[in-house]
Formats: C-alpha cells, structure tokens, sequence
C-alpha cells in the first residue's frame, strides 16, 4: 500500500495466491495417510506435544492420544467417520508424575455413589441423566397456608415426602438402574433406591452428564413435568451401557460408565504435582488430541518445521512471474511472507536463521525445479533420493533434514485453515478506509486563564 497500490488489487492478488497455494498444497506437498497408519498419527500427536509441558514424555502421551481417538470412532447419519474430542474426557487427579497418567476405556466420573450401602457395579444399565433435586419438597418462599387442624400440617408434610418419593418410583418403574443428577439426593430417598438395588450419583457436572446422555443415547432432562402439566417419564428417555461401574483409579474412586449404545467412550486421568502443572497437561493434551482428529478426518498430512511454508513461497515467487497483471507484485509479497514461519522458528531456537533458510530455498527450489522436469539427471537422483521437498528445520541439530524421516508431522487441513484465516485478517484489515485516532483525555484540573 505504501508503493501507492489499490488495496483491491491486493485483495485479488492475496486470494489468487491463497488459491494456487492450497492447490499446490494439495496436490504436491500433502502425504495421505492411509500409507503411513499409525505411525504418522503418533508422529502428528508428538509434533503437537514437542513444544508444550509434556514434550519431555512424548512418546508415552502420543501413544495414550492416538488409543484414546481410536476408541471413540464414530459414524454419523451421512455415513461419515467422525472422531469428537468431546467424547474423550480428561480428568486430572493430584499426586504422582506424569508418567502414572492412565487411559481408561469407557466415560470416567469424577463422582461416587451417593451411599455405601448402595451397588458399585451395575450389568446391562439404564441410565436416566437428569437435572432435578431428589429432596423433600419444600414450600416456596412467600407462600402462607392456614391451618384449622394439626392434623392438616402433618398431611402438608406427608405430601412434601410424597411429592419426590412419586418421582422416584415413576423413573425405577420406567426400567432406570442408574440414575445421575447435577443436584443432592436426601436420605429419604437414598432409602428408596438401595432397596430397589439401583445405582444413584448425585452433584454430577451438567458437561459430563450432556456428553454421557449423548453417548448413551438418553435424554437430559430438567424436569419431568409434560405439556398438561402432568409429570411422567418415558423408557426412551434412558440411555443404555453394558456396565457402570465403580472403580479405583489412582488414588480416586470414579464411575465409569463402559459400552455405550450411541458411541464409544475414552477417558484420560492426568497425574501432576499441582493444578497448575494438571492444567497445562491438560491443555497440552487436549490440542494433540484436536491434531490426531484432523489427521484422521482429513486423510492427509504435510511436512512440519517450515517445509510447506518454503516450498511455496519458492512456488508463488515462480507463479508470480506468470501473471501479467497489477496482482504480480501482492503475490510475490504473499510469497516473501511465507518465510516468516523459517525464520522465527530458527530465531526462537537461537539459530542463525539467515543461513538455514538459505539451505532451505535451495533445497526446496532444487526439487520443484527436477518436478519440472529441468535439471540435469544428476539434480534430479539427488533431490529424488534425498526427498527435497519435505525438507524443513531440525532445530535441535541446527540443520535442514527431511521431515518426513525425522516424524515432523502436521494435518494438512490445519495448514490450509491458517492460511485462509490469515487472508481473511488482512483483508479485513485492508478493507479499512478511513482510521479515526481520538486524542487521550486530558487529565487535570482546567486552567483558569491565570497561569493557577
């Protein structure tokens, strides 16, 4: 824009260079991965890691993260295979290191049966997801109620107690052996469902019990009034597994509900020394997981430590050259741009940048240029060998190597989605017209005239 260029222009030329980029992506740099199975997969899960909290334990976490998106394959009703994050849930338990983290299969909660009388396994479970207080109903607040006879006062409490134990009894009758709430149960009706040898969990996370009722196929229900008012509750409202159980994990006893009906469930209980450390366990292992579901969905993988971004910068710079028009010029900056990523990954590790993105360029234009078919026949058996295109930065080493070798792997689809959101920014950017700048508020008092 400072060379006096139409922000239009640059518009059409960013896109046009974002078009043959993903174009070129697809068809040149991309690896589907139906030929790499589950190597590339844990490839993908440790690039993620390597630069995050668990880095240093890698190898045992990509292996727990790519069992752990395995397990919860899924279809939906196109037939599409879909992998969801969401059914995977992470539970952190304080104590031990890192190393004593453990994947369960089937859905962990962080709960207990509501008693101890009660079972702590229970085969072929219905299970009811619900949002209501089993306690003994109580009159609302500003209600006022005349009383002639004491006799009245005590049927008002029998129909308080009667009120829950009705709700109870329509749920256990419905088929339900387990029965899990978000609010308390009292000991009143605890009485109710030990005798009855069901299973009860209370002060249960709405999240999880959405993510249960989902996995289930139960509805999650907040009240069992319908619309006449009446309260009812139907079989189809349960959700069934082939066991719930209660177990010991670590120090920690926790539900597990295994075998749902709609889709497979996993669970990964974190060990640290604190929650700050559990945190960014957690969120570390959360974006590997969101990587390996890409990889899985997509089908494609593309080389990581600043390959593609090189091989098409080297690509544009050359396709910039074919277009006869105004556009030239945004897409050979497009191209320029690319080499951001090299150049900040090689800074960050304390590198002389200059020089291993200078290898990278020629390495990367060596092998577009025998694809081609320039070069002489020596060029071409070298970068065909040596695999020139994945080439990208080795940080540790401080050298260019082939990524593909060295396990540096990226979803593609994720590659694309950050070059279409950067785009859409500066276009958003360039969009901008006119920037009205206010001036900062004067603080103080006002002068008076008289220098006071």
């Amino acid at each position: 824009m400072k060379n006096r260029i139409h922000p239009t222009t640059i518009i059409t030329g960013y896109r046009l260079a974002l078009r043959e980029a993903v174009k070129y992506m697809n068809e040149n740099v991309s690896i589907k991965t139906d030929n790499l199975e589950r190597e590339s997969l844990i490839s993908v899960a440790k690039t993620s890691m390597s630069s995050k909290v668990i880095g240093s334990d890698s190898e045992f976490f990509s292996n727990m993260v790519v069992d752990a998106m395995l397990a919860v394959e899924s279809k939906n009703n196109r037939g599409e295979v879909k992998y969801p994050v969401k059914a995977v849930n992470i539970l952190k338990a304080h104590g031990k290191g890192a190393l004593e983290s453990v994947l369960v299969k089937g859905y962990a909660l962080n709960c207990t049966v509501a008693s101890q009388a009660m079972v702590t396994s229970v085969q072929n479970a219905k299970i009811a997801c619900l949002d209501i207080n089993f306690q003994k109903e109580r009159m609302k607040l500003g209600v006022q109620i005349t009383v002639d006879d004491p006799q009245q006062l005590e049927q008002i409490r029998q129909r308080e107690s009667g009120m829950v134990i009705e709700r109870i009894e329509m749920i256990l009758k419905a088929g339900a052996n387990v029965v899990l709430t978000t609010k308390g149960i009292d000991d009143m009706c605890l009485k109710l469902f030990i005798e009855r040898g069901a299973m009860a969990v209370r002060r249960c996370k709405k999240e999880d019990l959405r993510r249960i009722a989902k996995a289930t196929g139960a509805s999650f229900l907040s009240t069992l009034s319908d619309l006449n008012g009446d309260e009812r509750f139907d079989a189809s409202s349960l959700g069934s597994a082939e066991e719930v159980v209660q177990e010991r994990i670590s120090d920690d006893e926790c539900i597990l509900v295994k075998g749902t009906k709609e889709h497979s469930s996993a669970s990964i209980v974190l060990r640290g020394a604190n929650d700050f450390q559990l945190d960014e366990m957690e969120r570390s292992v959360h974006d590997s997981l969101c990587a390996v579901k890409r990889t899985l969905e997509s089908g494609s993988v593309v080389p990581g430590g600043g390959a593609v971004e090189t091989a098409l910068h080297i690509y544009l710079e050359e396709f910039a050259g074919t277009v006869g028009s105004r556009e030239q010029l945004a897409i050979a900056e497009f191209a320029q741009s690319l080499l951001v990523i090299p150049k900040t990954l090689a800074v960050n590790a304390a590198k002389d940048a200059s020089e291993l993105v200078a290898q990278l360029r020629s390495r990367h234009a060596l092998s577009q240029r025998t694809q081609e078919g320039e070069g002489n026949e020596d060029e071409k058996s070298v970068a065909r060998k040596k695999g020139y295109k994945n080439y990208g930065l080795d940080l540790m080493k401080g050298k260019v190597v082939d990524e593909l070798k060295a396990g540096v792997l990226e979803p593609s689809i994720s590659k694309i989605r950050q070059l279409k959101s950067a785009v859409e920014a500066c276009i958003s950017i360039m969009r901008i017209d006119t920037l009205i700048k206010l001036d900062p508020e004067e603080r103080g008092e006002p002068d008076d005239g008289h220098g006071h």
